[in-house]
Parts: structure tokens; sequence; C-alpha cells
């Protein structure tokens, strides 16, 4: 089980987003904890009504929603599939029940939604943190603290699927918007995207507009302030859309105050604050993986480099203006789900600079590919004929060293080796260096 705890401005847009759910017809309302009536007499303003009451007691308390997703593996779709099983909706509330005690929320009025819009039976609880006598619940660090032990202790009373269990793939991570499937209708374009938020906004770090959209343009999304003389930009808005292939906005963007959990630009700018400084102990990690890069001398351009980070988890954006001319890069670390700028990575990680150690990169190689075909000749005494006995420049010498098209990395080594031995191809010493002293004849005594 992966449970996953936010908190909020507005319990209005959870509980509408919960509902709308319901109208769409791939969500049910299965639970009400602590309300005066059972969950299937309950309408809209009642449920609504229940939360706001009690979170008005406390004013002073801004980000008082609470929004937990409790999500399983999709090996229990059978177990908690209403129609495969009648007492799956009277368990889901019990394991529901069960976590929401253990993270101190046993008291509070909490509503139950199943969904059934994914790939893995899961579940959304919403509730509001102010207690009956006004004080609010300390949500700190409650998702590492009281929810992981909630919830191992869950999946062991349950017999669920254990969230560290080896071997198996993360079945919860995220996959890039395809267009066509979210052109058919509004509703499923703002819940493709919303999924996409819910993913990255409070998991990374980042500092800038542009840094935020080098994450989501990679699930196709795009966030925007509009042209300068939009009324959008005068106001402080900002629009989400989804992208195609091409880069173009598929559709109609949508505002950032139709999503329940407010991805508005005032929420991003405290994003901003807080990635600027919780980014900072993740910037050495990244460091050392763009220098193991950088040292692989088949490296020698953009698009390896791209593709060599990749590998190890770090997605590269190369930055062009109109003219197609490189002004910048950034990095999107998703090891440490960091966000960095070229420059802010530290002296010499900017694009130029990169694109200098490439250059050499280059040089290295070529001057490498020269060296071996000038030995060759040597060797031969005749001029080199193209044909060598050993690997060819672009063939690489170990699977762990791609090829390029200037040559491997190996190519450096074999040229040292070349360099170290006499031109008899062997390594024994020149008879002029020999030692001249004889060896003694051992005497041997009758």
């Amino acid at each position: 089980m992966v449970a996953i705890v936010k908190t909020g401005y507005s319990i209005r847009r959870i509980l509408n987003y919960n509902e709308n759910k319901i109208s769409e017809g791939v969500a049910t309302c299965i639970g009400a904890a602590n309300y005066p009536i059972d969950h299937e007499d309950l309408r809209y303003h009642q449920k609504l009504a229940r939360l706001e009451n009690q979170a008005a007691l406390n004013a002073n308390i801004e980000r008082n929603s609470l929004h937990v997703t409790l999500n399983f593996d999709p090996s229990e779709s059978d177990r908690f599939d209403p129609k495969k099983n009648m007492d799956s909706a009277e368990v889901l509330n019990q394991i529901a029940a069960s976590y929401m005690e253990q993270i101190g929320f046993g008291q509070q009025p909490y509503l139950v939604y199943q969904h059934y819009d994914s790939g893995h039976p899961h579940l959304h609880i919403v509730s509001q943190i102010v207690e009956p006598d006004g004080h609010g619940i300390d949500t700190f660090n409650i998702g590492r603290n009281q929810s992981s032990a909630a919830r191992k202790e869950i999946e062991n009373a349950f017999g669920l699927v254990k969230a560290e269990e080896s071997g198996r793939k993360k079945v919860y991570e995220l996959k890039p918007i395809r267009a066509e499937k979210v052109k058919a209708r509004k509703s499923e374009t703002r819940r493709a995207i919303g999924n996409v938020l819910d993913h990255v906004l409070m998991q990374y770090k980042y500092t800038s507009l542009p840094e935020l959209n080098a994450i989501l343009n990679q699930y196709n999304v795009t966030a925007d302030r509009g042209s300068e003389d939009s009324n959008t930009f005068k106001h402080n808005g900002l629009l989400y859309s989804v992208l195609e292939e091409n880069g173009k906005k598929d559709c109609k963007p949508i505002k950032a105050s139709s999503f329940y959990n407010e991805p508005t630009l005032k929420f991003l700018q405290k994003r901003f604050a807080k990635g600027e400084v919780a980014r900072m102990p993740d910037r050495s990690k990244l460091k050392t993986a763009i220098d193991r890069v950088l040292m692989n001398k088949g490296i020698s351009s953009l698009e390896e480099f791209k593709k060599a980070l990749a590998k190890v988890g770090v997605h590269t954006v190369i930055r062009e203006n109109k003219d197609a001319r490189v002004y910048g890069i950034t990095f999107v670390d998703h090891n440490t789900k960091s966000v960095f700028n070229g420059r802010d990575v530290g002296p010499g990680y900017g694009v130029a600079a990169i694109q200098q150690k490439l250059a050499e990169n280059s040089t290295v190689q070529q001057a490498a590919v020269k060296q071996t075909g000038i030995t060759r000749s040597t060797d031969s005494g005749q001029p080199d004929s193209g044909k060598t006995s050993g690997p060819k420049p672009n063939a690489p010498l170990d699977p762990a060293t791609p090829p390029t098209e200037h040559g491997s990395a190996a190519s450096g080594k074999n040229l040292l080796e070349t360099m170290l031995q006499d031109e008899g191809g062997t390594d024994q010493m020149a008879p002029e260096l020999r030692s001249t002293k004889k060896k003694k004849r051992k005497r041997y005594r009758h």
C-alpha cells in the first residue's frame, strides 16, 4: 500500500474533486466517519457543512484541509472490486478507519471515496485538521512519521502487498499524458492534468515556472501565464495545457483555479521559495553525475550528453531561442527530485562551459583516431590501408562505453598503450639499454 497525505487551503475544492468523480461515474462515496447520519443519506451541502463548520473554529489555520490517498497494488484489484467481492467496501472502510486513527485523525469528520479511474484500486479520504476544541492537528512530517508507521502496520494486519516489496516495480509511477486521449471532454483533460500536478507539485523542488515546466513537459503538460497583455497575466493568473508531440498546446487551457489542489501562481511562488532552500543538499550529487558523464571522452555532443545523463536518472533540457540558438540548460534530477539551471549547479556547469568540455572530448577522440592510424602505418612500413587487426575506432571495447561518431573512449587507452611500447610491437627492452653485467658462474666444490 502507498499512502499520500496532503494539506490544502480549500475543503470545498477537495470535496468537489471527489464529488465530480461520482458525477463522471468513476467513483463512489463508501463511508463517512463522525457524521450524524450514514453516508448513503448525506447530501452534498451536509458533507461540506460538517467539515467547514469545524474548520471555522480556528480561522488562523489557513491550510485546514486534509486529503489522503491510499493506493493498493494492481494484483489486489479483484479483492477490492465491489462487483467481485461484496465485502470490499467494508474492508476498505476498516483500512481507512485504522489509518486515520493511527495518524491522529480518528475523531475527525471524514469522507471515504473509492475511485475506479486508474490501473490500481485506491481510496481518497477527505477531512480537515481543526479539532472540536479549536486546536489544530500538527501535520508536520506526517507523511514520513505517522503515515509511514500506520501503512506498515495496516499492510501486516490486512495482508496487503507491501510498498517495499523487493523486485516489484513502482506500480504508481506516472506516465506521460497522450494528447489524443484527452480531446473528448474537458473533464478528462482536467483529470489528466490534475494527476500530473498531484505527482509533481509537492514532490519536486523547483524555483521558477520554467524549472517547473522542465518537469511538467516530460508528462506533456505545461503551465503558462499567458501573453503580457492578457488579463490572465495582468491578474497573476495561470493556465495549464496538454502538449502534443510537436510541443504545441493541444486544447484550450484550463485555469489553475479550476483544479481542486489550487496550483495557482500564488501557491507556486511559495513552492519556489521553499525549493530554493530544499534543493541545495542535492546539488553535489548532481555535480557528481554530470562530472562522471563528462569524464567519458567518448561523449562529445549535447545529444550524447543528454542520453548518458538519462541513464542515471537525470533529464536534461536544452533551452533554445526562436532561431534555434542554444542559450541555457536545465537539469531535472529524478533521483533527488530537484531541478537546477546549469549555472545554479556551479561555475563550469552552464551550457557554454559544458559545450566547451564536449568539444575538448571531440578533439581528444579525433587525435586518438589520427594517432592510431599513424601507428598502424609505422608498424607495417607501408601506408595505412584502413584495415586493422584490432577493434575499429567506432567499435566500443567495453559494453559500458558507447560508441560515438568520432570513436570510442577506449581509443585514448589504445593510444597510450601504443606510445608505451616499442616499434617492434613487443615489450622487450632495447639492447643498448640492457645491463652489461655478466652473470657470475657458480663454482662448485668437489
